[in-house]
């Protein structure tokens, strides 16, 4: 029975391994799925997630609970050596090991991309896992708190000062969503006011959401104004240090929450394999996502997602090949599953080929832009398309049940504005307050206290003694 190697479980793996459930016939593959984490993070959500307006835990996918044919290793794939079949997989405790495989895809991501700028490593916090959307809503409403028993000044300032640094769709959803939640944070806090907030995003292009078009984006642009938070265009950050972010502008603005969303690259683990990788550091595949190299079809081979450079048939691509993004990552992974049970029956694979429908983007409850072609519209009506979407293209009818059922108590109830502190250390409270043996120095020299102040008799002045009411009669 052949082995099916899957590395990554997002969108494109997990779909493909889920699909592949639904095309093999029980013993005709085995599906081998490894990814260091056990779930898939539907990232369109991070920014809701971030807004207070999605349960964490909602939007991501157990890939346990519905790859039940597959087996599912929560480990990295560090090496992958094709010519031999074999896969280095490196868990987080425990030595490595190598996994032999009949074919191998290859869906393993995408991470942020960033600049040597300084600061930005120390300071900064992308957008592509839940745990950093989790610390973002958090610090912000952190910040609140703090920023609540503080006299006006600049340390207060900059608690209140939220940057976020670039204009894709990520990262104006995640700074208009920012900006919802710190608007209605505010009637929480009768200490401070709206001027009292500050929300900067900066864009080193002349414009915002490439997808959409420039009335579109203008309007998107005129309704963060409104709504007080300003975005700099053609603008450069030139450094972050200490927090302190010094604008090619000559602007220098200071806060204590800084969110970096300047596109993405292939995941580095491509860099320890023999398959074919393109200048951009990205798998080389064809439109059926067959790995290609300079002498031909890679057999056994095939890649999807954001780790690929899949061509795009439609003609819309960038430099000829499909965006980055969650709308091919998983159709990819659909046809990815078909095309390879279609080789396991000697059959042919079928190129991929999506036309883009439109782009839809959610900028905070009421507020959205959709984009199909010609027509732009921008305001409730494209809010409610953008959550109609995202609330059925999420995987797995139990996830689309708890994301919608979210929505509604949302809507009845309020967001949650309760900050979960100290995630990354969860222990410091019972630690701060447990009791904990002395040194063995200190054990030592109360030994010796207590022998010098024993009398040749043995009688012992160093403590009172008490006796027992028994003892007493």
């Amino acid at each position: 029975m052949p082995r099916i190697l899957i590395v990554g479980g997002g969108y494109a793996g997990f779909y493909t391994a889920w699909k592949l459930e639904k095309q093999l016939r029980r013993g005709e593959a085995e599906i081998v799925v490894v990814d260091p984490l056990p779930y898939l993070t539907y990232q369109p959500f991070l920014p809701e997630v971030v807004g207070g307006n999605v349960e964490p835990r909602h939007a991501i996918v157990s890939q346990r609970r519905h790859l039940k044919r597959s087996t599912v290793i929560t480990a990295r794939v560090t090496q992958i050596n094709h010519a031999a079949r074999t896969a280095t997989i490196t868990p987080e405790v425990g030595d490595p090991w190598d996994i032999t495989y009949d074919i191998i895809v290859v869906t393993a991501g995408s991470v942020s991309r960033t600049f040597p700028i300084p600061g930005v490593a120390d300071e900064a916090i992308g957008l592509k896992a839940i745990e950093e959307a989790v610390e973002i809503r958090d610090r912000i409403m952190t910040n609140f708190d703090k920023a609540a028993t503080m006299p006006p000044g600049p340390e207060r300032d900059r608690l209140l000062t939220f940057i976020v640094v670039g204009g894709g769709f990520a990262g104006i959803e995640v700074f208009a969503e920012m900006r919802s939640l710190a608007s209605a944070l505010l009637k929480f806090y009768p200490q401070l006011t709206f001027e009292d907030t500050h929300f900067h995003l900066i864009e080193a292009m002349g414009r915002i959401m490439p997808e959409v078009s420039l009335q579109t984006s203008h309007k998107v642009l005129k309704n963060l104004a409104e709504r007080g938070a300003y975005v700099h265009l053609d603008t450069q950050l030139q450094s972050a240090v200490g927090g302190v972010c010094q604008l090619s502008t000559g602007e220098s603005l200071e806060s204590d929450v800084i969110v970096w969303t300047a596109g993405v690259m292939a995941s580095p683990m491509l860099k320890n394999t023999d398959l074919p990788v393109e200048q951009r550091g990205r798998l080389q595949v064809r439109a059926d996502l067959r790995v290609e190299g300079p002498d031909g079809i890679v057999e056994g081979a095939w890649g999807a997602g954001d780790v690929s450079a899949v061509p795009d048939l439609t003609g819309g691509g960038v430099g000829g090949f499909c965006v980055p993004n969650a709308q091919h990552a998983v159709r990819q992974g659909k046809q990815l599953a078909k095309n390879i049970a279609a080789v396991l029956r000697g059959e042919q694979p079928q190129d991929y080929r999506h036309e883009n429908l439109g782009a839809v983007a959610g900028l905070g409850p009421g507020h959205g832009a959709f984009q199909s072609g010609k027509i732009g519209i921008t305001g409730p009506i494209a809010w409610l398309m953008h959550r109609g979407y995202h609330g059925l293209a999420i995987p797995t009818w139990e996830r689309k049940i708890r994301v919608i059922a979210n929505w509604v108590l949302s809507f009845v109830l309020g967001r949650d504005i309760a900050p979960i502190e100290n995630l990354d250390q969860p222990r410091e409270f019972f630690e701060r307050f447990a009791s904990r043996p002395k040194p063995a120095a200190q054990e030592s020299a109360a030994a010796t206290d207590t022998k010098k102040d024993k009398l040749p008799g043995g009688e012992g002045l160093s403590a009172p003694v008490y006796a027992s009411p028994s003892q007493g009669k």
